[in-house]
């Protein structure tokens, strides 16, 4: 008799490749029939939806005159710096919230306001303080990943068990020691599994950042081509984005795999 998997039992590999290549192939077959066949016969223009062979036929345009791989390489240096940025400011904050009282209550308010604030508004006001140049972009993506990164620092920290910090202070340890030896080591898969999450909210919020001034960036790349077409290039750079999110991603992954080994589920 074939073995009953439990609801949370891990699949195969397999398994997983096949699954996950099922809805990306149903979107492909329903984007290549609204799209098949002379344009004016089409069920949608190609001025709102090219055909898959429209697209991938526009690639070399993109690649070649529109320096593809260079604003590829904006767009990321421009996520990882902010994203540095973020991760100075909110790993010692995050971390003296979950671990002393008085750093918590100090700056919650302000941790939970900015949850509420629309992340859109923050081009204005970027623009305010920096200008319209590169220094804007970067501290704008900084502060998107600030505001997303924090509460999960927070509660990774303020969620270890009171067990460990007790046992600690019994032997004689101090609250540094406590802090730098238990709690940080205790919620630093945690910490690692929201940085991972939080790396994303770059990507999410690229071409936002990149409208402001259309000089570089893959999300320059994508309103020009909304203005000025060709209309292919935005599909193929919507899906550079998503190939280079996913790459970092996986990187994310084996990295995590090394460091916690033991957080591993099998």
């Amino acid at each position: 008799m074939a073995k009953t998997l439990a609801l949370n039992d891990p699949l195969p590999q397999r398994s997983r490749i096949g699954l996950g290549l099922v809805p990306i192939i149903v979107l492909i077959g329903l984007w290549w029939v609204f799209t098949h066949g002379a344009v004016e016969e089409r069920t949608i223009s190609p001025q709102i939806l090219p055909s898959p062979s429209e697209v991938i036929s526009s690639a070399p345009e993109l690649v070649m005159r529109r320096s593809l791989f260079y604003h590829a390489y904006v767009s990321l240096r421009r996520v990882g710096i902010s994203y540095l940025l973020a991760v100075a400011i909110v790993l010692p904050l995050g971390i003296g919230m979950g671990a002393t009282k008085s750093c918590k209550a100090m700056f919650t308010p302000v941790t939970t306001a900015s949850g509420y604030i629309p992340i859109a508004t923050l081009v204005p006001l970027t623009m305010s303080w920096f200008g319209t140049g590169e220094s804007q972009k970067i501290f704008f993506l900084a502060m998107a990943f600030a505001i997303y990164l924090l509460p999960m620092v927070f509660r990774a920290i303020e969620s270890v068990p009171d067990v460990y910090s007790r046992t600690a202070l019994t032997l004689g340890a101090s609250r540094w020691q406590v802090i730098w030896r238990v709690l940080i080591p205790v919620a630093m898969p945690e910490i690692y599994a929201g940085m991972r999450l939080a790396f994303g909210v770059g990507w999410t919020y690229l071409v936002l950042a990149e409208v402001v001034v259309l000089e570089d960036g893959l999300g320059a790349l994508v309103a020009q081509s909304q203005r000025r077409g060709p209309r292919e290039h935005i599909y193929l750079v919507i899906l550079t984005i998503a190939m280079i999110a996913w790459i970092v991603d996986i990187l994310w992954e084996q990295l995590g795999r090394w460091l916690f080994p033991y957080k591993v589920r099998r």
